[in-house]
């Protein structure tokens, strides 16, 4: 069975109609051809944008050439409200501290500091959708709350039934169904006094979003000043200090961190472990392998005894493929970059697409399909190195990426040890990019005890 893909636009349509279909979902409303294509140009009557699939030209914008490639200031107008300046929008010199600051946390020692945090949210997930066994569930829902309660248990200590972590999570709710994966600006060269066009109940669910979390952000400040403060990620980040400088961030400055810790931390997380599911319903075969493999596990786990999930990492490798999260990163060139014989003018748009590469047809073999196996291959190795980036690549990788890779085996073993999911008739969900690659109607799946 060869999962859902979003059908492709034609060739060519107008601006107007790309426009339109671009703020509904961005990725049929790319066409056929990117799938194929090393580079791609498309024209605006205020920009130009290029597709880059070509894994050496996409080496050079992320590992070879990063601060030459910087992120786009036009996708960042649609994250603004929520995010601030955070690591995930800056550039320069300010991402450079940024950085220096956050990485310290996300060091593989830290790693193994949270698993106990993790494997109890795990526990609560799994203990939920058992109460949900016969019944059919969606299945998005379930992943969200089960991501919210992984960020919560490891950034601040508290479980997703915490009062203010519970409004932080339906907040983010709200906001990830209103807030388009682009705005309006960044296909206009507008002022910075000019109005971003942001919708009102986007603008108000991130100033309520950003509110509660400043309201953690001063608590834990306080805690640290007592001397009281729990040794989780949200302390570590907040006490270290930039070897460069000697300063910590700010309030204001933890509040847009916080703010793209849970976003990418909960938000990516939710679609890829729900994509996940899926993708074994509809395949019993690896699904019992899944199983089989977490049987190993006992009520008593630690973080070593990850390394016994290998199946169930190539499923969650698989599932990143197909699904990435993230399905596009947009950077802009400084001026004097040429490409395949063409001279890349100065702000023009080069877009990365995790989801056309990962899926291009010159690349992978069957790249539409779904097989755990491949990354034992040849091909998949290769690819592996030179075509896959669900977590971005170069200096600019996600600071979470080993955080994920850890969270999403382990909820996916502890789900199949206990639990049988199925696919639900004439429910086939329709990938579409909002935030992230999400179901356009959800995810249906039955629930049966194993």
């Amino acid at each position: 069975m060869i999962p859902p893909k979003p059908p492709s636009r034609p060739d060519k349509v107008s601006l107007l109609r790309y426009l339109r279909l671009f703020r509904q979902d961005i990725l049929s409303a790319q066409p056929a051809r990117l799938y194929r294509a090393w580079m791609a140009e498309f024209r605006t009557p205020f920009f130009r944008s290029y597709l880059i699939n070509q894994p050496d030209l996409v080496k050079t914008v992320l590992k070879e050439s990063p601060m030459a490639f910087p992120k786009s200031g036009r996708i960042a107008e649609g994250l603004r409200p929520l995010l601030g300046e955070s690591v995930f929008l800056t550039n320069g010199a300010k991402w450079l501290r940024q950085r220096r600051i956050i990485d310290p946390a996300f060091e593989g020692g830290r790693l193994r500091e949270t698993f106990p945090a993790m494997w109890q949210a795990s526990q609560a997930a799994r203990a939920r959708l058992r109460s949900r066994a016969g019944d059919t569930v969606e299945i998005e829902e379930q992943t969200s709350h089960a991501a919210a309660d992984i960020i919560f248990r490891t950034l601040f200590s508290i479980p997703i039934e915490d009062d203010l972590a519970s409004r932080v999570f339906h907040e983010f709710r709200a906001y990830q169904r209103s807030q388009p994966i682009v705005n309006l600006a960044a296909f206009l060269p507008l002022p910075r006094f000019v109005p971003r066009f942001h919708r009102a109940d986007t603008k108000a669910s991130a100033r309520r979003i950003r509110a509660l979390i400043t309201e953690l952000t001063e608590a834990r400040q306080r805690e640290i000043a007592s001397g009281t403060a729990p040794d989780d990620l949200a302390t570590k980040i907040m006490t270290t200090r930039d070897p460069v400088t000697g300063e910590t961030f700010t309030t204001d400055e933890m509040v847009d961190q916080v703010a793209i810790f849970f976003l990418a931390g909960h938000e990516t997380s939710a679609s890829a472990l729900a994509w996940a599911l899926y993708l074994l319903a509809t395949h019993p075969e690896w699904q019992d392998k899944v199983a089989a493999e977490a049987q190993r596990l006992c009520e008593s786990a630690d973080f070593a005894d990850m390394a016994k999930l290998r199946i169930t990492r190539d499923v969650f490798r698989e599932t990143l493929r197909l699904y990435p999260p993230v399905p596009m990163m947009v950077r802009e060139t400084c001026g004097g970059q040429q490409f395949r014989g063409r001279k890349l003018p100065k702000g023009a748009q080069v877009v990365l697409s995790p989801w056309h590469q990962h899926r291009h047809e010159r690349l992978w073999e069957r790249p539409d399909e779904f097989d755990p196996a491949r990354w034992g291959s040849e091909n998949g190795k290769q690819c592996a190195r030179d075509a896959y980036m669900p977590f971005s690549a170069g200096p600019r990788v996600c600071p979470g990426a080993g955080f994920a890779m850890v969270e999403g085996p382990l909820l996916l073993a502890l789900l199949m040890r206990d639990l049988r999911f199925s696919p639900v008739s004439n429910r086939v969900p329709e990938p579409v990019a909002f935030l992230t690659v999400r179901a356009r109607s959800g995810i249906h799946l039955k629930v049966a005890l194993r």
